[in-house]
């Protein structure tokens, strides 16, 4: 047998060995996914007794109800299009990958429409004192800066924003426990280092919001000009990566494969306007603010008085005496439905957190929690329904938050710090 026979021989015997596995590893996929799919319908089922029972509790089960729903859904979304502010950010540093830039574009584009729609509704002449109920509009001042600074730290160094660290809880991550625990820790600092930023900064800062000064039409069309010039800006300045062929079954469209990053922004957009519409604006941090409050008041940590925190609006810290509240339920809903998302798309990997991982966690949560204090809220709150409500507070934590995740990724990473 000459050389080029033997070749032809071995080549021949791999792709006959490839082509008789090749069944086997589809029906392992399939049977993988119909695993997943069925823990995932065991669970919606379990979500869905949960709603039932919450129905039984008197006149606020419907507001109950409705947060848990709108809960799941966001952390379902989220979950599936990979909606993690660090993550998105991260790809456009390191690849000029703009679609998770696009897909917050597209989310705020939503949002903006559909809180003007509202606003017109509820409020219709916006030149006066009044501001819309419940929006998250907040002062502009040195404290939202650093508040901005140091949650983008606090991204970095944990390696997720605070709603991401909540759906990644659901996914099995190692260091989310760490950095929830340590945002507890930010709350009380924060409640600590209130009294003082307030009354030297935050007390006498404007509160500006666009449809005040520019109207209802103005603010919209500026606003929305805004994120098409972004967008122009990412599509030129970056690199779209080859698109994946798409599925053809449908299952595995939905539960297995990644959502494309405008789809998870479009979702998101439309799930910030009905939960504004009918519950509060989209938030995930009033429950942990509020319980890391009460836990701080039990053990003496908390001032006596904190000045001026409970007039602002924002992921309000109130200490509540009901055990079920809105805000609780929808986080609750979130984690769980990105649990089934996991699940079904066999992405549910717990494994053993390191003790990098958990001093990272714990110091990134701490900042993560002091910043949402000071800014009034996170990536959610301030971010996505601050800038949805035509407030320049948004603006201005978004631009901080970047500089402070860019610098310490850069930091970090000439230090030898695996971010």
């Amino acid at each position: 047998m000459s050389l080029s026979d033997e070749s032809g021989a071995l080549d021949y015997q791999r792709a006959r060995e490839t082509t008789m596995a090749a069944p086997a590893a589809v029906a392992e996929r399939a049977s993988g996914l119909s695993r997943g799919i069925l823990a995932a319908l065991g669970l919606t089922a379990l979500l869905a007794l949960a709603i039932i029972g919450i129905g039984r509790h008197g006149d606020p089960a419907p507001q109950l109800q409705l947060s848990l729903i709108l809960g799941a859904t966001f952390g379902f979304v989220i979950q599936r299009s990979r909606f993690c502010f660090l993550c998105i950010w991260r790809d456009w540093l390191d690849r000029r990958d703009p679609r998770g830039l696009l897909g917050i574009v597209t989310a705020l584009a939503v949002g903006i429409t559909g809180y003007t729609l509202i606003f017109g509704a509820w409020l219709p002449d916006p030149s006066g004192t009044r501001l819309p109920p419940t929006a998250h509009i907040g002062p502009v001042s040195l404290a939202l800066v650093l508040a901005g600074l140091a949650f983008g730290a606090g991204m970095a160094l944990s390696g997720s924003c605070l709603s991401a660290h909540l759906y990644r809880l659901g996914e099995g991550s190692p260091t989310a426990p760490f950095a929830l625990l340590g945002a507890v820790g930010g709350f009380i600092l924060g409640f600590q280092s209130w009294n003082g930023l307030y009354l030297w900064t935050i007390a006498g800062a404007p509160v500006p919001w666009l449809p005040r000064h520019l109207g209802y039409g103005g603010a919209l069309a500026t606003s929305l000009a805004v994120l098409a010039a972004l967008a122009w800006l990412l599509l030129r300045k970056g690199s779209l990566p080859a698109r994946p062929e798409p599925p053809r079954d449908p299952l595995v469209a939905v539960f297995r494969q990644r959502w494309p990053a405008w789809l998870g922004g479009l979702l998101v957009g439309l799930i910030g306007v009905a939960a504004y519409l009918r519950v509060s604006p989209l938030g995930v941090t009033a429950e942990i603010g509020s319980r890391s409050r009460q836990l701080a008041g039990a053990f003496e940590l908390l001032p006596s008085r904190l000045e001026g925190l409970d007039s602002f609006r924002g992921c309000a810290t109130v200490i509540r005496d009901t055990v079920l509240t809105p805000n609780g339920l929808f986080i609750a809903g979130l984690v769980a439905a990105a649990l089934i998302a996991a699940l079904a798309a066999g992405e549910f990997k717990p494994r053993r957190p390191t003790g990098g991982q958990a001093l990272r966690g714990l110091s990134g949560g701490l900042l993560l929690g002091w910043g949402t204090v000071l800014g009034l809220g996170c990536t959610v709150g301030t971010l996505l329904s601050g800038i949805s409500a035509g407030a320049l507070s948004g603006w201005v934590f978004a631009a901080a938050l970047g500089i402070g995740a860019t610098a310490t990724l850069k930091l970090g990473r000439w230090a030898g710090w695996p971010l």
